[in-house]
């Protein structure tokens, strides 16, 4: 328990710098150009997301345009978030896994969860506005397979990491084309909820939940 309790107050201490130069941090983005700290950089802004990463995403694509700058903006995000699935399934899962399924209803979700994980994975991956701890976290938690989880994640960053990138590359070079990139992306993502739910996935998730 104590080393635990360590652990988690390491990591609220390491936000906490994070949040304190955040400022700076972003403006060192803007004049950086050495791409291994960037890349480096990258990683510890999405493992540690006082910061939206979004924001961080759009500010590497500004300075490194929208192919580069979502190239690295994708490794920080995919590696973080395999970071955190050890970090948590190394050191909590025993104790998460517990209370994931003391509860009938939350155990049945969660037993749906792994039995679907890849495409749930995946596909949550896919909407921007679905906190990516939130998915890191629980399942780490659950019995999700390290490979499903982490083959799930890398591919389902991909398009939103590359739009937070060209979003930020447009406010520097041309606004205009701002709202065709979530237009686009906006066709993309609802053809993405569609096949989710006539996969069946989402509907035997919802059922198993009720």
């Amino acid at each position: 328990m104590v080393k635990k309790f360590v652990m988690a107050l390491m990591y609220v201490a390491i936000g906490g710098l994070i949040y304190a130069y955040g400022d700076a941090i972003l403006s060192w983005f803007q004049a950086a150009d050495h791409l291994l700290l960037i890349v480096l950089m990258a990683i510890v802004m999405a493992l540690f997301p006082v910061i939206p990463y979004p924001i961080v995403g759009g500010v590497i694509g500004a300075a490194l345009g929208p192919v580069l700058g979502g190239v690295i903006t994708w490794v920080g995000s995919t590696a973080a978030s395999i970071l955190m699935f050890m970090f948590i399934r190394y050191g909590y899962q025993e104790w998460g896994n517990r209370i994931l399924h003391r509860y009938n209803r939350l155990g049945k979700v969660t037993s749906m969860f792994e039995r679907n994980a890849f495409l749930t994975i995946l596909f949550s991956r896919l909407i921007p506005f679905i906190p990516s701890i939130i998915i890191n976290v629980y399942a780490a938690l659950s019995k999700v397979s390290f490979t499903a989880y982490t083959v799930a994640s890398a591919l389902g960053k991909i398009p939103a990491m590359l739009l937070f990138s060209m979003v930020g590359d447009n406010l520097m070079t041309d606004p205009s084309n701002i709202v065709m990139t979530i237009g686009v992306y906006g066709v993309f993502l609802t053809l993405t909820l569609l096949i989710y739910k006539w996969s069946g996935v989402g509907g035997r998730v919802k059922k198993s939940a009720s």
